[in-house]
């Protein structure tokens, strides 16, 4: 199985967008540019929402056929380990495999010798191409970048080859993950890291690493642009250069995660992938169900009222539900509307509150990231959330085909 060079993880935590997600794909498509879709869940999201993974194989097969959909799609173990792999064998032919929590683990000092010993040729500089300049590596470089990641690269060789034993070579694609950490990884670090899996044989199609800044969810990205920008590009020189000389498979690419709303790093990204005719793939971070929040108050009635209730409780319950995700949002309580005042904003009000759109003087990005998390008070709901996303499946939909193919695939590889 191979992804295509520019792809798309549209997580749908309540399965019910998969159509709508699936027409911005297709406007890309009459636009000339091909998007594989990926739907991506976690297990954590599963248990949340008391879903499992053949929920997102019935979701993605069912909207690919409504929609007459003749291209590649995938079905993503989201963030998986040893640990959880096992449920997500049968439904899914994506596997992220997030190996962050093994970084700096340390890997037996005979495994790291063996590893300097046998790449010694990356010693002293090394011309990696593209825009990107020579890099200078040591021995005591190469050593302690081993000795940081090689654990963990290890780890991640063990789970695939988990996966290939039950879904045989080749039937697959994979994603080596390493963005839930504190430091982000340098373009050394990357390198070794790519001759790491290599060394494996892990036929990673995409990897993950943590880039500098804040990549928080549901809102843009906070950081230095200047210094993303030079990052991301000698990043994609570092794939290149990998691929050319380690034997990795000759489409793997760069994955972002929690990519979508990072609107002000859209553009030098677009222009890097242009410069290296590099493929990217991008993991929306659940805005999905912020769209589906958005239709339901500007639905009004049950919609709306379903929506301030989400968020009534999401105030009250903000520690709880922010706990899993402290490291990815940045809330100030106090910047937070008093739920009183929600109480009587009409729908048109609550929906610029949320929606990502940093030029309306309405729009609250602390209220964004808390609804963000917020989405286990609706599954809590059962029935009534759902059934409302049906009543109201129309205006929905609407946004959500407008925020994927609008303000993510349009500026991302397109406009």
């Amino acid at each position: 199985m191979r992804l295509g060079k520019y792809s798309l993880g549209i997580g749908d935590r309540f399965g019910r967008q998969g159509k709508a997600q699936l027409a911005a794909l297709l406007k890309a498509k009459e636009a000339g540019i091909d998007v594989t879709p990926v739907w991506n869940k976690s297990s954590r999201e599963h248990g949340i929402i008391g879903t499992e993974p053949a929920d997102v194989r019935r979701e993605a097969d069912a909207a690919v056929g409504a929609c007459a959909w003749d291209g590649p799609y995938f079905v993503d173990a989201d963030h998986i380990s040893l640990a959880n792999v096992e449920s997500f064998l049968e439904a899914s032919d994506f596997f992220t495999i997030d190996v962050a929590d093994i970084i700096g683990q340390q890997a037996g000092e005979e495994e790291v010798n063996a590893f300097v010993s046998r790449h010694e040729g990356l010693i002293g500089t090394v011309q990696i191409g593209g825009s990107a300049a020579s890099f200078e590596i040591s021995t005591a470089d190469l050593r302690g970048i081993a000795s940081k990641y090689l654990a963990a690269v290890q780890e991640a060789g063990r789970i695939y080859r988990h996966i290939e034993a039950h879904k045989g070579a080749g039937r697959f694609v994979t994603e080596v993950s390493m963005d839930e950490t504190d430091t982000p990884q340098t373009p050394v670090e990357l390198l070794v890291i790519l001759v790491a899996i290599a060394d494996e044989g892990i036929a990673a199609q995409t990897v993950a690493p943590k880039f500098s800044g804040r990549f928080n969810k549901g809102i843009d990205y906070v950081g230095d642009i200047g210094r993303f920008t030079w990052e991301f590009e000698q990043d994609l020189a570092v794939v290149g250069y990998a691929v050319r000389e380690f034997g990795l498979p000759e489409n793997l690419k760069l994955s972002i995660h929690s990519g979508s709303d990072k609107f002000s790093i859209y553009e030098p990204i677009q222009s890097a992938l242009r410069r290296f005719d590099a493929g990217l793939h991008v993991k929306t971070a659940g805005t999905t169900w912020l769209e589906e929040l958005i239709g339901l108050a500007r639905a009004g009635g049950d919609g709306l009222a379903i929506a301030k209730e989400v968020f009534h409780q999401a105030v009250s319950r903000m520690e709880e539900l922010c706990r899993p995700y402290a490291s990815v949002i940045d809330i100030d309580r106090t910047r937070l509307p008093d739920p009183r005042v929600v109480a009587s904003w009409d729908g048109s009000l609550f929906a610029q509150a949320l929606r990502h759109n940093p030029f309306c003087a309405c729009y609250n990005p602390h209220l964004r990231q808390l609804l963000h998390v917020a989405y286990k008070i609706a599954a809590e709901m059962g029935p009534r959330f759902t059934e409302a996303l049906e009543r109201h499946r129309e205006i929905i939909a609407g946004h959500v085909t407008a925020n994927l193919y609008e303000r993510h695939l349009r500026p991302l590889f397109i406009d």
